[in-house]
């Protein structure tokens, strides 16, 4: 959280962390509570970080990644988009890091079902899925007719020419078929 103050200060702003569990869409009163909890924050000028609160839920009742759970929040709140920064730049035809000739998809309408399917390969020891949380992340979303956009996190002039410059060159825009 110190990081997120330390970034979003030359732009005064500050973050507050809001730890979400499992239990907080499981009924239409904690998930209007949590959301709630959103709008206060973003209407008084605070970035509201969501992480899962996995520290108290049980083992059975955890999303267990950030991906799956951001879907939720995405839906659950409204959201128009949601936005995954990772280590790689976008979903990719193949693994990229297995084949070099593998091709950056822009637009995705449909996952295959064995893409879902998939084990969950975190890159490092601080992931906890890899791509496949990511896409059944989108998954969810697609089901629901929103759309989540793929791309790094180590290179923010991606997301930064997505958002404010209406510009695609790299990153994955998971988006239903009639809404390019």
């Amino acid at each position: 959280m110190h990081t997120y103050f330390e970034e979003l200060l030359p732009y005064g702003l500050c973050p507050a962390q809001l730890l979400l569990g499992f239990h907080d869409f499981d009924k239409r009163s904690s998930t209007m509570h949590a959301k709630n909890a959103v709008d206060v924050l973003l209407r008084e000028g605070v970035v509201p970080i969501v992480n899962e609160n996995d520290a108290i839920d049980m083992a059975n009742f955890v999303f267990g990644d950030n991906d799956r759970m951001a879907a939720h929040v995405a839906y659950h709140f409204r959201a128009d988009l949601l936005v995954i920064l990772s280590d790689i730049e976008g979903y990719y035809d193949s693994n990229p890091r297995e084949n070099p000739d593998a091709k950056l998809l822009k637009h995705v309408h449909h996952i295959p079902a064995e893409a879902l399917q998939d084990e969950a390969s975190p890159n490092n020891a601080f992931a906890t899925g890899g791509i496949v949380t990511k896409l059944k992340a989108a998954q969810f979303l697609l089901e629901h007719e929103r759309k989540m956009f793929l791309t790094s996190g180590f290179d923010l002039s991606l997301i930064r020419e997505y958002l404010l410059d209406g510009v695609h060159n790299k990153g994955t825009l998971f988006c239903p078929a009639e809404d390019k």
